[in-house]
């Protein structure tokens, strides 16, 4: 305990000098008397070898007593290795973040290191390596299904079990699989707040085997020559937009995915050169990718052209020519044409691509590079977009040329191995 020297009366009756005055109370605190009568409470320390001086506010507003207080609980930060003037910059900071977490709130904006505050900086981060779709339905998961629950909580105050009562909402809601995909984008949030200092873990790894199992899901597909026969003759014939019935001929022949073509913009088109060049934030692998055309499908492009070439996307939506056509789009034409989502969907053009390229004994690499499928050599991946495409281009021929047989009823003879 320090000696105290002063007293009120001595501090009353202090008058200012020509030069500072310091009247001591002993263990470091004293008033410090400007020329111009102000009068500032200051305590000295030592604290990892340096010296430092801590303001305690201004006589006589801090009487003697409240600076004696004040002196004391400094004293005793040191005496535990803590510098008192952090704490103070901690408070300081505290209050300016509650002041401004209160402007956010009046403005209808997530507070400061709020989970969703975190969420929207970790999605606003990353979103560039994600295609447009996924970026879209991430957040969309994130705003429907989380943020209502967790959007206002801490990052560093949700535990294992709050999230678990999140996941356990979705889950009874029978959204089995997209309840695991919004587990799996939490722990990706709560690490980066445990990366930039926000939280000190990542509650969600603690939810393994919590959740029920995801059943596995085909893409309902058909392979089946005689039935591909059909379903072409019946893309043929349908009645609705003509926009759609040109996305549905075109997923036939580039069997590319349906966020692919559905975001397929025509400065992508080389109608020239026979290519479609996909960029790599549009590709689920992040990599650039060259579809070819065949000759029947420049002709759709070139009968699409004068309806949507002036604009940027070659299946815009109905509602606006600025956005791209609707996700459901070539879905909902497949059951207006009488096809259930148990017998064929928009990602089913794939399937039916790969089993009847394979069974005509294509090269499976040529066919895998052609699906764009993830490459295990990540490397060999980023330069070789355009591995085997004479082979690719002859393959894409061979399979436009095949659906036109199967389209006019001939026989379907298999093909001889492809070298």
């Amino acid at each position: 305990m320090a000696k105290h020297i002063l007293t009120d009366a001595t501090l009353r009756n202090a008058k200012p000098a020509s030069k500072d005055r310091r009247l001591n109370d002993g263990g470091g605190l004293y008033l410090l008397i400007k020329p111009n009568g102000a009068m500032w409470w200051r305590f000295d320390y030592s604290i990892d070898g340096k010296r430092k001086t801590l303001s305690l506010g201004v006589y006589p507003t801090t009487g003697l007593a409240d600076a004696r207080r004040k002196a004391e609980d400094a004293r005793v930060s040191v005496a535990n290795g803590l510098d008192p003037s952090d704490k103070r910059k901690e408070v300081k900071a505290a209050r300016q973040l509650a002041a401004e977490n209160e402007k956010r709130l009046e403005s209808g904006l997530p507070i400061i290191d709020s989970f969703e505050y975190v969420a929207r900086e970790w999605h606003e981060k990353f979103k560039s390596k994600w295609t447009e779709d996924h970026a879209r339905r991430l957040l969309t998961r994130l705003e429907h299904d989380v943020f209502p629950f967790l959007g206002k909580r801490p990052i560093d105050q949700i535990d294992a079990l709050e999230l678990l009562e999140v996941m356990q909402r979705m889950e009874a809601r029978g959204v089995i699989d997209t309840t695991h995909r919004a587990l799996q984008n939490c722990g990706q949030i709560f690490r980066y707040g445990v990366l930039t200092r926000r939280c000190a873990r990542d509650p969600s790894s603690d939810l393994r085997g919590a959740l029920s199992p995801i059943r596995k899901r085909h893409h309902a597909s058909i392979t089946d020559p005689k039935q591909i026969a059909g379903l072409l003759r019946a893309i043929d014939d349908y009645q609705g937009s003509f926009i759609s019935k040109c996305a549905l001929q075109f997923s036939a022949l580039t069997f590319c995915r349906p966020g692919e073509i559905r975001h397929a913009e025509w400065s992508e088109i080389d109608l020239a050169a026979k290519q479609w060049r996909i960029p790599p934030e549009k590709m689920k692998m992040r990599l650039q990718h060259i579809v070819p055309l065949a000759t029947q499908t420049v002709h759709v492009l070139m009968e699409l052209q004068p309806l949507t070439g002036s604009g940027k996307y070659l299946f815009p939506s109905e509602r606006s020519a600025a956005r791209p056509m609707s996700e459901n789009t070539v879905n909902a034409a497949l059951r207006r044409m009488g096809y259930t989502k148990e017998e064929m969907t928009a990602h089913g053009f794939r399937s039916m691509a790969s089993t009847r390229l394979n069974e005509m004994h294509f090269n499976r690499d040529h066919i895998e590079r052609q699906l764009a499928h993830s490459e295990a050599n990540d490397v060999r991946a980023a330069y070789n977009y355009a591995e085997y495409l004479p082979e690719r281009t002859k393959m894409m021929q061979a399979w436009a040329d095949h659906l036109d047989e199967l389209r006019s009823g001939a026989q379907v003879i298999p093909f001889r191995k492809q070298q």
